[in-house]
């Protein structure tokens, strides 16, 4: 076995294989993970062979080496696109000499290829040396090559590899993806992955996708990358793109709804809310000035420092004391510009910033955003600060008044909030449009199917709902069970309505048993205990137009929305219908609507 291994090696009788990385929001083939064979019809063939042989006789840097050098050149010769994960093990990157590592042979690549290339981190060996692995993935980062860490979550040492390599993508291991849309705990494990990843700036890739049922949970999850075989085997000559059958999964919408992203369209709580005043001094007084008056206001804690009437930064009494208390400071600084006292470089935004996002900028940012607080402008002009306490209060405020009217399901809007927005939006002038959603033939799913499924369509409906609004123009709201409210202000929304209908059969497919999808519906027992044939679950969306905004109420566009649905439901299927009519004359105060006194202009 060895004599036929080091032929292997000495002849280079290894097969490159790629297998396509695929993009989960959209289905575009990103990049390849290379992988390798061995001579066909031979017990060599496996690569778990080659590399066991490999390690039973010291050889795995050559073998490894060797895959590589084969990758670079087949990847060059197919003229693939993307990038191009090789798998190495850390060893690989500390051992060898110069004329043998792998810099040397990256250092063959073209300057355009240096971009493509993404060393790929296996678990199989351990890391014996953290401080020269830093100084190689330094050296590859200058040149463009970029890192990932490979089987995330099946040993503590990926974990530390990630922390202290901060690289570009993370690999998770195949066995958080085996059954997940069947396991809740795996996935709020892939959840809390994607989270982290986040804030690390990583690339998440989910390994080991083998059925339709664990890609659809993982977009939902937001997981941005997959590989496996149900997207594409590793094959000698790999697709370049996938299957229009299987693409048409890439339609529905990508991600879960949440609060923080549910299409208000209020007018956001901002920044201004927060404004403190605080004294100021210029950029050029003198340190010693500074702390006199720092010293004959003991209620002073702040000072903002101005330059040509533009802040510049800030001055804590407790850090400038500290600091001039050192030896000499006092008779070094004391006599120069108190703005070169400065310590950190602060954060200054505009009283229009909405909190949430200033909330992500405080948490995102460095340490001192958090003990500093931040400074607040009007057109680039001093207006004041603001402290992270009371920006953490805020935001806690608006949490848990948005959570209180939420719906648990779905985490959408529920009465109270969609009934403030429409009033809202009733006493400005411009036109919008309320559609009401009810799903159709559910209750006979839910039987069948049971609740989770059931909810899981509730789900899907709500996610297609806020995919097809426009986040800054529009509002979607969930009224309870399968009934939703869309208020559309995006003028599109007639075409927005039709891409919901048309999207909802193929995002709920895989609820159904392939029987059940062939026939169209199943045969179950109604109210009464009868069996009947039901179709499989679809949408009514009624519409109504509000314009001239000022001919309505809230409770004639409720009604009028109402009415619109019923008539969208007596249509078999998902369907549309649009209200058309308008009132004659503007709705008088106390009137509850006029839809019934036929009040309407045909």
């Amino acid at each position: 076995m060895l004599t036929a291994f080091q032929e292997v090696l000495q002849n280079k009788k290894l097969t490159p294989l790629f297998q396509p990385i695929v993009e989960l929001r959209h289905g575009a083939i990103v990049g390849y993970e290379a992988l390798i064979r061995g001579p066909e019809n031979t017990p060599l063939y496996s690569p778990l062979a080659l590399f066991e042989l490999a390690d039973q006789h010291g050889q795995r840097f050559e073998l490894e080496h060797l895959c590589c050098e084969l990758h670079l050149e087949q990847f060059r010769a197919l003229g693939l696109t993307g990038k191009l994960f090789l798998n190495t093990s850390p060893s690989l990157h500390q051992t060898g000499g110069e004329e043998r590592s792998l810099s040397n042979l990256f250092s063959t690549l073209r300057d355009r290829e240096f971009d493509q290339v993404v060393v790929e981190l296996t678990e199989d060996c351990s890391v014996s040396s953290m401080s020269m692995l830093h100084d190689v993935v330094k050296m590859y980062r200058e040149t463009g090559v970029q890192l990932a860490i490979d089987d995330l979550g099946q040993g503590f040492s990926t974990l530390k590899l990630w922390t202290e390599l901060r690289p570009e993508y993370v690999k998770i291991d195949r066995f958080f993806v085996r059954g997940i849309h069947e396991d809740p705990l795996r996935q709020q494990l892939v959840r809390s992955i994607c989270e982290i990843a986040f804030q690390a700036q990583s690339t998440v890739i989910a390994e080991g996708i083998e059925t339709q049922e664990e890609l659809v949970m993982l977009r939902r999850l937001g997981v941005m990358c997959g590989q496996g075989f149900f997207l594409g085997r590793p094959e000698k000559h790999p697709k370049t793109s996938l299957e229009t059958a299987l693409l048409a999964l890439f339609r529905t919408p990508f991600g879960t709804p949440t609060l923080t992203a549910l299409g208000r369209a209020d007018k956001p709580v901002t920044a201004h809310r927060l404004v403190r005043q605080v004294p100021v001094v210029a950029f050029e007084v003198p340190t010693n000035v500074v702390c006199d008056r720092f010293q004959k206001d003991a209620s002073l804690n702040t000072l903002v420092v101005l330059r040509g009437g533009m802040p510049v930064g800030l001055l804590r009494r407790d850090r400038l004391f500290d600091r001039l208390a050192r030896l000499y400071h006092r008779e070094l600084y004391g006599n120069r510009a108190c703005g070169e006292m400065i310590e950190n470089t602060p954060l200054i935004i505009d009283r229009k910033m909405p909190l949430q996002e200033l909330a992500q900028w405080v948490t995102d940012g460095p340490e001192h955003y958090m003990s500093d607080g931040f400074i607040i402008t009007r057109d680039g002009s001093y207006l004041g600060v603001g402290s992270s306490a009371d920006l953490m209060r805020e935001v806690s405020q608006l949490q848990l008044q948005a959570a209180r009217y939420a719906n648990p399901l779905t985490q959408l809007p529920g009465n109270v909030p969609i009934n403030e927005h429409l009033e809202q939006l009733l006493r400005g002038q411009s036109p919008f449009a309320v559609c009401y959603g009810d799903l159709d033939y559910f209750k006979p799913f839910n039987d069948l199917y049971g609740y989770r499924k059931g909810d899981e369509v509730i789900q899907i409906t709500a996610s297609l709902l806020v995919e097809a609004s426009h986040p800054e123009h529009d509002f979607v709201g969930h009224v309870g069970g399968d009934d939703f409210i869309v208020i559309f202000k995006s003028p599109d929304w007639e075409q927005r309505c039709k891409s919901i209908i048309q999207n909802l059969p193929l995002a709920l497919s895989h609820l159904y048993s392939a029987e059940h999808l062939r026939m169209g519906g199943y045969y179950a027992e109604n109210r009464q205990q009868v069996e009947e044939f039901h179709s499989l679950v679809a949408l009514s969306l009624g519409v109504v137009e509000v314009s001239p905004v000022h001919l309505y109420n809230s409770s004639l566009v409720a009604e009028m929305a109402a009415s619109a649905k019923t008539m969208a439901k007596k249509t078999l299927g998902s369907s549309l219908f649009i209200e058309r009519r308008k009132p004659l004359s503007p709705v008088k105060p106390g009137d509850k609507g006029q839809g019934r006194n036929g009040n309407w202009l045909m």
